[in-house]
């Protein structure tokens, strides 16, 4: 298999499968529950799809060591489900009903966080297999622990940039943050429940 096939294959399929599935899975539930008769639900989805969201936010406290049981990696999987979930309910209670720019603002930001979180996983995973495989090539060879790390400076170099994509998507996250905060204080407000 071509290199150009395993990349299309290993990253680029994944990365648009994740994205088509949470358009198709949003323009399902919303065609469902318009066919059902209820698609008043959709409007009451977005609280458990904030809740997801936030409750996704747990691989964060488990990355800095606020939560101190259970694997990283099986937080950072936590954490890309709920994200994906409870972005999935947001998108349907968003619906294609064009009422409040603060709420549309907040759910393009969630859309671009979506993106950036999956554009970071796959980079990542591209890079570390890259430099694994490197590593691993040159091991074969018999290159002592020095002449492997003179060998791989660059792909770890690479590797080390990648990982900073956070620099970008911890703004993002922010962003939606706060626009999504501004969303619901905002229908306290003008909705009269307050």
């Amino acid at each position: 298999m071509s290199r150009q096939a395993r990349l299309l294959r290993r990253e680029v399929l994944p990365f648009l499968f994740y994205l088509v599935a949470l358009a198709v899975g949003t323009l399902l539930i919303d065609l469902l529950l318009h066919r059902l008769g209820i698609a008043w639900i959709g409007r009451w989805l977005g609280i458990p799809g904030t809740l997801l969201i936030v409750g996704s936010f747990g691989y964060s406290l488990r990355k800095r060591k606020r939560i101190t049981t259970g694997s990283p990696t099986g937080w950072l999987r936590g954490h890309e489900v709920l994200a994906w979930l409870g972005s999935l309910l947001v998108l349907v209670h968003a619906g294609i009903h064009f009422n409040a720019i603060l709420g549309w603002l907040a759910v393009a930001a969630m859309s671009l966080n979506v993106i950036s979180g999956l554009t970071g996983k796959f980079l990542l995973d591209r890079s570390r297999r890259r430099l694994d495989e490197a590593r691993e090539r040159l091991r074969a060879q018999g290159l002592s622990p020095d002449e492997l790390a003179d060998r791989t400076y660059w792909d770890s170099m690479t590797f080390d940039a990648v990982r900073q994509w956070r620099v970008i998507h911890i703004p993002i996250t922010l962003a939606f943050g706060l626009l999504a905060l501004a969303h619901i204080v905002a229908i306290f407000l003008f909705w009269g429940w307050a």
